[in-house]
């Protein structure tokens, strides 16, 4: 698999959480992070998702925002 994305995190699906009509798959990586992802259900149905299977996390974004506290 080739990707324009640099951000390709390679983890295990940890839960998948199926709604009416969305997804959230959570993702655990190597390290023990959690990567939480909302899809369509159709798209996670096409992908197979199921608990335990290897999956990649890709991040391709434009803008990064930032908060603080105060």
């Amino acid at each position: 698999m080739k990707l324009s994305a640099r951000n390709t995190m390679k983890g295990t699906i940890k839960d998948i959480i199926l709604g009416q009509v969305n997804a959230e798959v959570i993702l655990e990586l190597p390290g023990g992070e959690v990567i939480t992802s909302i899809i369509s259900k159709d798209a996670a149905e096409a992908l197979g998702l199921t608990k335990g299977k290897t999956a990649y996390a890709i991040i391709k974004a434009s803008a990064v925002v930032l908060g603080t506290d105060d």
